[in-house]
């Protein structure tokens, strides 16, 4: 059967994606894949790759580096997937209040995470600065002794999950979104049948809004897991390792040592991680995601 014009356009009008799909995201993955396999400096041709089956996976598996890298991304993904998730939340709930210039407020809340990384890094750097940072003044006012953040092993991890709650604002707009979706008369109902604000959100809000807790969460996962801009700007991985994030690990291995089927072996490893956690996700949101059409279909 011949194809119409109409069929042959919407081809054409895709063949840009399909091309940058192929050249830029199924081209690299397959050629990392290949890459995990291998040894290849990087900087000499692709002649030069060497096939060794398994061994950087073995080498991997018995690096101390690669431990600590994977313990320093699993606490901060624990920590700051669910917090980073609950003040956002609590952010759009304060947003989505009728209140008189509301809209400059969503913009003061929304534009730092419209800031390069780069940006943000460097202007956090000075006020973690142990000596004349913005922060340890402040303390200081109240009598209070701060410490050297990110020169302090025992504080590096925990300031830069501190300044990620600066930078929510992607996170508040989506939520704010699902908020203004609840629709109005729910509400008006559990008030006249004497249901307090506690009762209403977790009745109300929270089922509603499901949906849109679990697209965060899966995103947040996903980004927790590739922190790597804010460490390699701020710490380097320093100081003893204590922000040595999984990417940044995987980014030396690769630009610094040169060894890029050993850093494409950690990437496909990196990539099996957050495949399994989005599953688990995935598969338990049957339980806690609630859908409008679910009661039409029971």
């Amino acid at each position: 059967m011949r194809k119409s014009n109409s069929e042959w356009s919407g081809y054409l009008f895709i063949l840009p994606w399909l091309l940058g799909l192929v050249l830029f995201t199924v081209g690299p993955m397959l050629f990392s894949l290949l890459l995990a396999f291998s040894r290849w400096d990087i900087i000499t041709g692709v002649k030069s790759i060497e096939w060794v089956g398994l061994d950087n996976f073995k080498a991997i598996f018995q690096d101390e580096l690669f431990y600590q890298s994977l313990k320093v991304t699993f606490v901060f993904a624990l920590i700051s997937v669910p917090l980073y998730q609950i003040f956002s939340l609590i952010a759009a709930m304060l947003l989505n209040m009728r209140t008189r210039g509301m809209k400059l407020f969503r913009l003061l809340y929304f534009m730092p995470s419209v800031i390069p990384a780069v940006a943000v890094s460097m202007m956090w750097v000075m006020i973690f600065n142990p000596e004349y940072g913005v922060l340890n003044r402040a303390l200081a006012l109240v009598g209070i002794q701060g410490p050297a953040w990110l020169q302090d092993p025992s504080y590096a991890l925990g300031a830069l999950i501190v300044m990620g709650i600066w930078g929510i604002g992607n996170t508040i707009i989506i939520y704010l979104s699902g908020l203004q979706g609840v629709p109005e008369e729910l509400y008006e109902a559990a008030e006249l049948d004497g249901a307090g604000r506690f009762r209403r959100f977790f009745s109300i809000t929270l089922p509603m809004i499901s949906p849109t807790i679990f697209f965060n969460l899966i995103m947040g996962i996903i980004g927790g897991f590739q922190y790597f801009t804010q460490a390699f700007v701020m710490t380097n991985g320093g100081p003893l390792n204590s922000t040595l994030f999984y990417n940044l690990y995987l980014y030396n291995k690769a630009f610094q040592d040169y060894e890029m089927g050993y850093a494409s072996a950690l990437s496909w490893i990196l990539f099996v991680i957050i495949l399994v956690f989005t599953l688990l996700v995935i598969r338990s949101s049957s339980m806690w995601v609630y859908y409008q059409g679910d009661d039409d279909k029971d």
